[in-house]
């Protein structure tokens, strides 16, 4: 059986206290349609700042409860598919980004999808590199804008966070009310302008809960490897926090002393930005598989709940 949750189902922090949109036992797939990250407020490029609403920023649809799940367990969010729609967007302002320090005026490009390419203009289209900025569970604490990112996932706009890809997020509530959206149709490392190439979707995806095992901070897998994904008030205390914790990862997986490890991890491991515009950074660590096989190292694949009965 496949689920569906509406775009019209949606929530601007992630929150203990989100009400439920859909109820789902573990291993469920799931479609998930979602607003791009101005709420589809943005149509023309004669939009203005003052005509966006912009505590309509960031709606994540959801919230998900995942029978089974419970403090101190992991959600596996397998991502099957994202379809994009045909029309994305980007914004550059004073104040926003990098750059905008420099920009002096409010600035929309709508930006067509045809034949799998952004056309950016009529110069360059861009191929399609489909992610999800805003993906994550209820925080241990009190709610957190979907701007924001965190130990819960939300707004870490990564561009592993892919089709194909597995997400691994903790869990700190019962049912772990997931939620998703800010769908990017291409996005590079940093988001430097504030926004990717920002889009409404549907994405399918697979939920199952982990038992007997439990991680401080977010992962994904891939074909090529897996990263940590760590924010922090700094890129610094980012970059340096995703080391750590990759590390504490492997290391009762791995016949190497904490030394080796370290060694290993500054050999062949990568230190990689996420996006460096939202309130707190985003870093990630990236080990390949060549390494960890290497040591037959196969981290998450403790026992699942695999259906209603078992919750």
């Amino acid at each position: 059986m496949v689920f569906t949750v509406s775009n019209e189902q949606f929530f601007y922090s992630f929150s203990k206290d989100n009400s439920q949109a859909l109820r789902v036992p573990s291993n469920s797939r799931v479609v998930i349609h979602t607003f791009d990250c101005f709420k589809d407020q943005i149509q023309s490029e004669q939009a203005t700042f003052q005509s966006i609403d912009w505590n309509q920023i960031n709606p994540a649809s959801g919230a998900i409860y995942v029978e089974g799940a419970m403090p101190g367990d992991i959600l596996k969010v397998h991502i099957n598919e994202i379809e994009l729609d045909k029309q994305g967007v980007m914004a550059v302002g004073p104040g926003l980004g990098v750059m905008g320090h420099r920009i002096d005026a409010f600035q929309i490009k709508i930006i067509p999808i045809e034949n799998d390419k952004a056309i950016f203009n009529d110069k360059l289209h861009i191929p399609l590199t489909p992610m999800i900025g805003v993906i994550g569970v209820a925080p241990a604490g009190e709610p957190i804008s979907c701007g924001t990112p965190g130990a819960h996932g939300g707004n870490m706009d990564t561009k592993l966070i892919t089709t194909g890809a597995t997400l691994y997020l903790p869990v700190f509530h019962e049912g772990a009310l997931f939620g998703l959206g800010d769908l990017h149709a291409a996005m590079g490392d940093g988001e430097v302008g504030v926004s990717g190439i920002e889009v409404s979707a549907r994405v399918t995806v697979t939920l199952e809960v982990i038992k007997g095992t439990s991680i401080p901070y977010p992962f994904v897998k891939n074909q090529e490897g897996i990263a940590s994904i760590v924010s922090k008030p700094t890129l610094d205390e980012a970059a340096r926090k995703a080391v750590e914790v990759m590390i504490d990862a492997l290391l009762p997986h791995i016949e190497l002393s904490l030394s080796e490890l370290t060694m290993l991890c500054s050999a062949v491991g990568q230190s990689q930005i996420s996006q460096i515009v939202d309130p707190l950074m985003t870093a990630r660590f990236f080990m390949p598989n060549s390494a960890l096989d290497a040591y037959n190292v196969k981290l998450f694949e403790q026992s699942t709940i695999s259906g209603r009965d078992e919750g």
